[in-house]
């Protein structure tokens, strides 16, 4: 069931900031100008995309990619499908990556910010998308959602949620937004396995899968460049969303998001420079690995502290959330948030789950 088409994704409203040099994050980089790029490794470009809402950029990477006689880069992430998008990529193609054509493209997961382009990218040059697979076959159940009727699955989780009848109309009017930002995928893929070492150009690279944020989000080390680029696994300036949708109301996406948060740190050294989706390439891995996992434990302690009395998921918004929820985008966001981090404490026994005659669930402390 696709996301809400005023939604954005990839963002948690409980992102704490972090300004340059602070909780041990540094930025070295120069920042490229809007639909442009820059080296920020050799053989690596940095590519600003701009794009609508809060976030205002997504930033992609070139990775040099050469074969005999014959110059090309792999691309990682593409951007919302937008004409001002198409247009920024004709113009970093023609200027900032000539000579040289495109010879893949890698999509880290499947949120229209970062796939939306893939497949006018691969049309236009007869190039393979690679994803992982549930990455790949999640967007495309999602932008089949596109035309569709809001399901009863999706009204009966909102209500579960104590939401309004007019509220529950609002995400009738709004469900299938996905597939409005995604050009048409294609028909086939390569698939990139957790583990998997890729060779790009003179460097191996290496997959290392997330999970939490999206389904099986791809990340790529290098060690040989010390680099990371972590698409929205790992963000320096803001948390990724970690939600609960209704096609999977029971999931627990928090515990795999701190279970990955674990993963990297082990997998990954801390003297990567950081290449993510959204604000700027950072040194300071480990630290904010440790950060983004001490912010969901406070929140879920004070989210306990909540739950002494019964509480719907709209009631406890207040514990883990700094900002009002007072727009209908972030009523749904919030809602996920909530419960992937109720579900969370469900799965470790430390609260209940009661549903009323009404459908609505209710929480509380065991």
């Amino acid at each position: 069931m696709s996301q809400d088409a005023g939604s954005s994704p990839d963002v948690a409203l409980s992102s704490p900031a972090a300004g340059p040099g602070r909780h041990g994050l540094t930025y070295p980089c120069e920042t490229p100008g809007d639909g442009r790029s820059l080296p920020v490794a050799e053989g690596v470009r940095w590519i600003r995309m701009p794009m609508p809402g809060s976030l205002k950029y997504i930033n992609l990477w070139a990775i040099r990619d050469d074969a005999p006689g014959q110059p090309g880069w792999t691309l990682v992430d593409t951007g919302l499908q937008l004409p001002d998008t198409a247009a920024a990529w004709r113009r970093v193609l023609a200027e900032d990556l000539a000579p040289g054509t495109p010879k893949r493209i890698i999509a880290t997961h499947m949120h229209p910010d970062h796939v939306g382009m893939a497949g006018w990218l691969g049309k236009k040059f007869d190039i393979a998308l690679w994803m992982t697979r549930l990455e790949y076959l999640t967007c495309r159940v999602l932008v089949a959602d596109t035309g569709r009727p809001a399901p009863q699955d999706g009204e009966r989780f909102y209500r579960a949620a104590g939401w309004t009848d007019d509220q529950i109309e609002v995400y009738r009017t709004r469900f299938g937004g996905f597939g409005k930002s995604v050009y048409a995928l294609p028909d086939s893929y390569r698939r990139l396995r957790d583990g998997e070492v890729i060779r790009i150009g003179d460097h191996d690279w290496t997959v290392v899968v997330g999970t939490g944020h999206s389904p099986e989000h791809a990340c790529l080390y290098c060690p040989d460049l010390k680099l990371l680029i972590s698409g929205d696994q790992v963000l320096p300036k803001i948390s990724s969303n970690v939600s609960v949708h209704p096609t999977e109301p029971d999931a627990d996406p928090l515990g795999d998001w701190l279970s990955s948060i674990d993963k990297i740190r082990s997998l990954v050294p801390d003297d990567v420079l950081v290449l993510p989706a959204h604000n700027e390439p950072f040194h300071g891995l480990h630290a904010r690995l440790n950060r983004l996992a001490a912010g969901h434990a406070r929140g879920l302690e004070r989210l306990l502290e909540r739950l002494h009395e019964p509480r719907r998921v709209i009631d406890v918004f207040g514990a883990l959330f700094a900002r009002p929820i007072n727009t209908d985008s972030l009523m749904s966001l919030a809602t996920g948030e909530a419960l992937a981090h109720l579900n969370h404490l469900l799965a470790q026994g430390r609260i209940t789950r009661r549903r009323d005659d009404a459908g609505v669930h209710w929480y509380q402390v065991i």
